[in-house]
């Protein structure tokens, strides 16, 4: 498994396409030093060509399987809300690690990309990882209910199994992380509030080009510190662990 990311860290290079066929992708290592072009045609998020907006942040999901009634849940808040998130400047990405076909079925209305993984090839590049406390939460059953009430479906199948963890990541237009959340059980991630608030801190403090931390992030400046901090601290803390937010 890969090591968990940080607020600081560059973004694992990602080219992909959705579930709807559009490519996607994070510029790589030699693409870093320029911000992506405007060329090609406009989506229904407003960003051009096969990479993000250069004036957007892009928030990466890390979601469960395809069916799961509370990612479906907390997704649909979300888009409920779409255009307050567009408008703060903010474009999405979701991860499934389910197969295409079977993602068509749950997430192909929703108004932001969606990607799946059924390898779990990105989930292990950002570090996203299974526990099996993934269900011990009375939230995670409650939200879960509420979506199988309103969509009035259950899931058929879960593949790659049901202990999955959720994970947010805050992207800046060079490949920067700026915000990094990894989830404790299965419903534990960024409301779309959280969301737009450190959406507002992170551009308020000027983090277009050099990536700062949202208030209460401590992020290493360098590999060095962040391998002095592991040193420091074998377990890495509660908000490597993911037990805080942002």
């Amino acid at each position: 498994m890969q090591e968990r990311l940080l607020v600081g860290d560059k973004a694992p290079a990602l080219a992909a396409r959705t579930i709807n066929g559009r490519a996607v992708s994070i510029p790589d290592a030699e693409e870093r030093s320029e911000l992506p072009g405007r060329q090609g045609h406009q989506d229904r998020q407003g960003h051009q060509g096969n990479q993000w907006h250069s004036e957007r942040l892009l928030h990466v999901q890390f979601r469960r399987f395809a069916g799961c009634p509370v990612c479906n849940f907390h997704l649909m808040t979300m888009a409920r809300r779409h255009d307050e998130i567009a408008a703060a400047g903010v474009q999405s990405i979701v991860f499934f690690h389910s197969e295409a076909e079977e993602m068509r079925r749950y997430q192909s209305r929703l108004p932001f990309d969606c990607v799946a993984d059924p390898r779990k090839q990105h989930y292990r590049a950002w570090g996203v990882e299974t526990s099996w406390t993934a269900l011990l939460h009375p939230r995670v059953l409650l939200n879960g209910a509420r979506w199988v009430l309103m969509a009035r479906r259950l899931y058929r199948k879960a593949e790659n199994g049901i202990l999955g963890l959720p994970a947010d990541f805050l992207v800046d237009p060079r490949g920067t992380l700026l915000a990094v959340k990894y989830g404790v059980h299965a419903d534990d991630q960024w409301s779309v509030d959280e969301l737009l608030a450190i959406a507002r801190g992170v551009r308020a403090a000027g983090t277009s080009r050099e990536a700062q931390p949202h208030p209460g992030i401590s992020a290493p400046a360098s590999i060095a510190r962040r391998a002095t901090r592991r040193a420091a601290d074998p377990e890495h803390g509660d908000l490597q662990r993911g037990r805080g937010h942002w």
